[in-house]
């Protein structure tokens, strides 16, 4: 229950207990594909509602969908506004707990600024991380075996759905945050077509391997889109090593990418849900990633 005030090994996610054997012996992928998203909150994340953000429908079309993937189909959620328009499409890229209600709270946001936002369930396949009470299993048994090409041709899929919709595809971001802000750079570097990105505090590196092939921090010099990094300066998961190496990579890349580091603050401070949130770094940081999509054309 400490995850985001304490570190995790990524590589080596058993050393956060299981809740039991027995729990951990009934996860399994045939049980745990998931039709439909969750709601409320993901188990695991060990909601503060008390300091929950509830954004309001109003002016809002909102929905469930059935996203067409490459194998088969997976549930995402929509947010756009009612009236209708070729809106920008903004990609939210959840974090290990799922396209849960943090998650989908942070899609209608963006449809409030009018944004056609789409967030699709990345680990469908792989678990219903939303009913999994415990941090290494989840990391373990669901989150290690998502590859990291699946990802890309799902988020390739949204945005195909978002154009089938009436959306506008030739402006489109992405939002992603922890395990998302990760895929916000390898996305970024993925699809040229993408016109920026937001990492909250996504992971640099540590969780390379054979179904990942590449840390963030390896393809920085690669980037062409720009990719705003929202990282925190007391952060167990992202040393400030990893920061600096990866400012040194984005600043060889033609891409303009800049990282902002919000002094002592912790990992997951946009997690309103969470005691690692932190209101006035969350505020300012929500500013400077609507700024920076705008300034580069979403």
């Amino acid at each position: 229950m400490d995850y985001g005030l304490q570190p995790i090994d990524f590589q080596n996610p058993e050393t956060v207990p299981a809740t039991t054997a027995a729990e951990r012996a009934g996860f399994s992928r045939r049980g745990f594909v998931m039709t439909s998203l969750a709601s409320g909150f993901a188990v695991a994340s060990n909601p503060v509602l008390a300091q929950a953000i509830t954004t309001d429908t109003q002016g809002l079309t909102v929905a469930e969908v059935k996203l067409p993937v490459a194998d088969g189909v997976i549930p995402a959620y929509v947010a756009r506004p009612a009236k209708a328009g070729k809106h920008p499409v903004i990609l939210v890229v959840q974090e290990i707990f799922g396209v849960h209600e943090h998650i989908k709270d942070v899609a209608r946001r963006y449809a409030k600024m009018g944004y056609y936002a789409i967030a699709p369930e990345m680990f469908a396949r792989q678990g219903d991380v939303s009913k999994m009470s415990d941090i290494g299993a989840i990391l373990s048994e669901v989150v290690s075996k998502v590859p990291d090409a699946q990802v890309m041709s799902d988020l390739d899929a949204a945005v195909a759905f978002a154009k089938a919709q009436g959306a506008d595809a030739s402006r489109v971001g992405l939002v992603g945050f922890c395990w998302g802000g990760r895929t916000a750079w390898l996305y970024a570097r993925h699809n040229p077509k993408l016109k920026a990105a937001v990492a909250y505090y996504g992971l640099l590196e540590g969780m390379k391997g054979p179904i990942k092939p590449y840390d963030p921090i390896e393809i920085g010099e690669q980037l062409t889109v720009p990719v705003l990094g929202l990282y925190s300066g007391a952060d167990a998961f992202v040393k400030p090593d990893a920061i600096a190496r990866m400012r040194g990579a984005i600043a060889k890349s033609a891409s303009g990418s800049e990282i902002v580091v919000f002094p002592n603050v912790d990992h997951g401070f946009n997690a309103d849900y969470r005691p690692s949130y932190d209101k006035t770094a969350a505020t300012y940081a929500a500013k400077l990633a609507r700024d920076w999509l705008k300034d580069h054309g979403v």
